[in-house]
């Protein structure tokens, strides 16, 4: 999948179901493959993945050595309350009671795109995230980004 561009703000109803935008819809690539839906492992917000993106994080981690008990441990964690879903035929995708409670989605919500994935958040939770990141955005943009070699494609 191409990266995915752009930040939607959109509610959620009382059943959990969210309208994706059009122009985000166009971004998913093919909707009938279906998606998969999970908590992320650093916030409290929900991973969209598409499916291609979804079996490519699973070879990777089809990688680890299972007879390593730390292993394992990720395995369950990481995989924990995934979802497969699919995008019905009026462009809304259902969010589980279970993965509404672990984000704490309430109305409003904003899909922000990150990379190759999208991230599902509360609002205010989203909002809280990007005002209190760590720190100067300068500083952690020289100390992430700084170290990069240009690679032809003007990064640097």
């Amino acid at each position: 999948m191409e990266a995915i561009i752009g930040t939607y703000e959109c509610k959620v109803d009382a059943k959990g179901r969210l309208m994706l935008p059009a122009s985000l819809k166009k971004q998913l690539g093919s909707l009938e493959e279906g998606f998969v839906l999970k908590r992320s492992v650093f916030q409290p917000c929900l991973e969209l993945y598409s499916m291609k993106e979804w079996q490519l994080v699973m070879q990777r981690l089809n990688k680890l050595n299972r007879f390593v008990k730390k292993n394992n441990d990720f395995i369950r964690l990481f995989t924990a309350g995934v979802k497969m879903i699919e995008i019905d035929a009026t462009g809304r995708l259902l969010i589980s009671k279970d993965l509404v409670g672990f984000a704490k989605i309430e109305k409003e919500v904003v899909l922000s795109s990150a990379i190759n994935i999208v991230e599902i958040w509360d609002k205010d939770l989203y909002e809280n995230a990007i005002e209190s990141a760590t720190g100067d955005f300068a500083e952690l943009a020289e100390e992430v980004m700084g170290n990069l070699y240009d690679d032809g494609n003007g990064i640097s």
